[in-house]
């Protein structure tokens, strides 16, 4: 008896069991995170989450929940957006009529999301819910690497040559503390740095001011736009809501609503297509495409990992199929994002290892020199 229940027990355990499949396009091989500097903006990655039973069949009429969470913070290699690491990227519930949820995410940084699926059928008992986690890996744009051996082949040289100079047999004149050549070369290096900091603060100044001119030029145009979060047409009311500011490494809270002017009852028998871009930027943030659930709403929950002013669109349709036809519906909403400056340990951290670096090559230059010094002595 024992044998027949331990027997029973594997092989349910080796059954089949109902799953979440994800695709992506472009192929997982291919996908790059978000790159600020690029020329070409880079499209957001399409991830497909299918619902399949046991038989591989897809199940219909479910409702699908996708949280997509960013990787683990990492002191020592941070990314491009330290702030965004080890947050919610994206939370949503949406409708799937054919058991399948289709979005445009773009990822902002390199490394491990996991992506929390969540499905349960819209009529009660018709299948069990699956909950599965599943992993997304973004490997970092091999431009950076490229950059960094640059920047670091550098500052390595600049150390070898600082080191070849202290090492050399030198005198000290009298009345000074350090040869002509170290004293010469201590003063090219404040004369560096203090240009390089004059550059650095002149360029910040020159972009606080360039983004102040577009956003008072903004707020100053913003009675005239003639898109709004509110519009009625066709006896419908679209509606978006939420919140109308946000910070890097929060998520904000965003909802679109339709409802029948007449009746004031929930319309479901439409299509959203909701796109989320930078107010000044063509590059895609977030997208997605489907129909509302029993309330005639839609919620979901976005970060804004950019920290620029972002502009969400909703177009409202009718489906292939439903009785009531009408042109489609535009509303949108600015979302102002507040930006996080990198805290004080990544930065710390990152000019400890541009500092070793140039350390590195002084004690390589005066270990090279000395060692030249001391053969031509024996010579």
């Amino acid at each position: 008896m024992m044998s027949i229940v331990l027997y029973g027990w594997v092989g349910f355990s080796q059954s089949p069991q109902p799953t979440v499949r994800l695709t992506t396009e472009p192929p997982i091989s291919q996908i790059l995170p978000f790159e600020a500097e690029s020329t070409t903006p880079l499209p957001p990655v399409l991830l497909k989450l299918q619902a399949l039973d046991a038989a591989g069949i897809p199940l219909e009429n479910a409702r699908i929940g996708l949280t997509i969470l960013t990787p683990p913070k990492n002191p020592w290699f941070t990314t491009d957006f330290p702030i965004v690491e080890g947050t919610k990227l994206l939370d949503i519930e949406a409708i799937a009529p054919k058991g399948e949820l289709q979005i445009q995410q773009m990822m902002p940084i390199r490394g491990n999301y996991q992506l929390l699926a969540n499905v349960t059928p819209i009529a009660q008992n018709a299948f069990p819910p699956i909950q599965q986690t599943l992993t997304l890996s973004v490997p970092e744009n091999w431009v950076k690497y490229r950059n960094f051996g640059i920047l670091a082949a550098i500052l390595l040289v600049v150390g070898l040559g600082g080191g070849l100079v202290i090492g050399g047999k030198q005198q000290i004149p009298a009345g000074e503390i350090a040869p002509q050549k170290v004293r010469l070369l201590l003063s090219g290096g404040i004369i560096i740095a203090i240009a390089t900091l004059l550059y650095v603060n002149v360029s910040a100044e020159i972009a606080q001011s360039e983004m102040s001119m577009p956003m008072s030029h903004m707020m100053e145009s913003k009675p005239t736009e003639k898109t709004s979060p509110i519009a009625q047409s066709q006896g419908l009311q679209v509606r978006l809501s939420g919140d109308v500011s946000a910070t890097v490494g929060k998520t904000a809270n965003l909802q679109v609503q339709v409802t029948d002017t007449k009746t004031n009852q929930p319309v479901t028998d439409v299509l959203l297509n909701i796109k989320v871009t930078p107010a000044e930027d063509e590059w895609i943030a977030f997208a997605y495409k489907g129909a509302p659930d029993a309330a005639g709403k839609l919620l979901w929950q976005e970060q804004f990992f950019d920290g620029a002013p972002h502009k969400v669109q909703v177009e409202v349709s009718p489906q292939p199929n439903a009785a009531r036809q009408f042109p489609p519906i535009q509303v949108s909403q600015t979302i102002e994002v507040e930006g996080v400056a990198p805290p004080l340990s990544v930065r710390l951290t990152v000019l400890a290892y541009l500092t070793g670096i140039v350390v590195a090559g002084m004690a390589i230059g005066f270990g090279l020199q000395r060692r030249l010094f001391g053969r031509s002595r024996l010579i």
